[in-house]
């Protein structure tokens, strides 16, 4: 192979990839949208049930064997709570999603601790568990970040930082 064909090899792949990311740019944006939108709203909902149910929850909790049953029934339904309209909105988005992160552990390891041991075993059991998906999105947003449509991507450009980030790629 001469450097003749390498060079128009190397040229073509470097178009296609370049088209691809022109491409799906905008669905990348689209779909950490409608992941942070549809889990966000389900995170607000679940701790607003549990703020709302402060009693059950309570007993829920205690049941489970989780220390500060009360405290920590306000810990998790405010976290899921306001996290899960920070998360939806797109605000602050590299760090909240670290507090869901921790209480969908947490649910892990008490409501669901089957699965856990499970997890090397038979793991479609511990990925068939409520928190399984809303780990998954938590990680993948404090991972990927909220894409640029979000709150933070319209806060940075109006602070002039989206630019200096690209440089800094």
């Amino acid at each position: 192979m001469s450097s003749e064909d390498t060079t128009t090899w190397k040229d073509r792949f470097l178009s296609l990839y370049h088209l691809e990311l022109r491409l799906l740019g905008p669905v990348q944006d689209l779909f950490l949208l409608l992941a942070r939108g549809y889990f966000g709203y389900r995170f607000f909902r679940t701790g607003l049930g549990k703020l709302q149910n402060l009693e059950q929850t309570t007993g829920f909790f205690d049941g489970l064997g989780i220390p500060f049953p009360g405290l920590n029934a306000i810990l998790a339904g405010s976290t899921e709570c306001v996290g899960g309209l920070l998360l939806l909105l797109g605000l602050c988005s590299r760090v909240v999603p670290i507090p869901l992160i921790g209480t969908m552990i947490v649910a892990y390891l008490t409501a669901h601790i089957e699965a856990v041991q499970k997890l090397f075993s038979d793991p479609s059991v511990f990925m068939d568990q409520e928190p399984f998906l809303f780990l998954i999105v938590s990680l993948l947003v404090l991972l990927f970040g909220p894409g640029r449509i979000s709150l933070d991507f319209i806060l940075m450009r109006a602070l002039g930082l989206v630019d200096r980030m690209k440089g800094a790629s």
